[in-house]
């Protein structure tokens, strides 16, 4: 697969104890040098398989994604925003054209405040998207809805590559 230039994805050691079979990715987007997650955005991928089909999968295969990015913080307070991520995946996954079922998930929002010598950090807000959800037909357009998700978590909506990001962050806490 190719991704877009600015959303770097590699392989890692994926967990041995959700299946006997798995695999795992990390992207980021607009990753530093040197392995670091990126400051924009993250995520994780992992595609299981067990040929036993566990009942809670109703499937042979299972994807677990999770993808964060920080926010300003006023975004943070947004009453819908755990709503607008939880969609973005949906509306990824439908646009690619990828079929699933016993899809479920969480969608965290995290303002924070630095106190005492984090002080000076000011304000933060992160937003957290973690799902799982059995997968069926092609499953490498589940993995290109997970890539796009990252990337629009971290504020880069589809079509935007190459358009250049000023600061070194989107939220207050450098």
């Amino acid at each position: 697969m190719t991704f877009r230039d600015d959303f770097s994805v590699r392989e890692i050691t994926a967990p041995t104890s959700l299946a006997p079979e798995a695999i795992a990715f990390a992207g980021d987007v607009r990753p530093p040098a040197g392995g670091a997650d990126s400051e924009y955005g993250t995520g994780r991928f992992v595609l299981l398989h067990d040929a036993e089909e566990p009942e809670q999968w109703s499937g042979a295969w299972r994807i677990v994604c999770f993808a964060q990015a920080p926010l300003e913080p006023e975004i943070g307070t947004d009453p819908l925003l755990a709503d607008v991520a939880w969609s973005w995946l949906v509306d990824a996954l439908a646009s690619r054209g990828a079929t699933l079922h016993s899809a479920s998930g969480t969608a965290t929002k995290t303002l924070s405040k630095g106190f005492g010598t984090l002080a000076a950090e000011g304000d933060g807000a992160q937003i957290e998207l973690r799902a799982s959800w059995t997968p069926s037909g092609d499953l490498t357009a589940h993995l290109d809805a997970w890539a796009e998700l990252v990337c629009m978590l971290a504020g880069l909506p589809p079509g935007s590559e190459g358009i250049a990001v000023f600061g070194a962050q989107r939220n207050a806490r450098d």
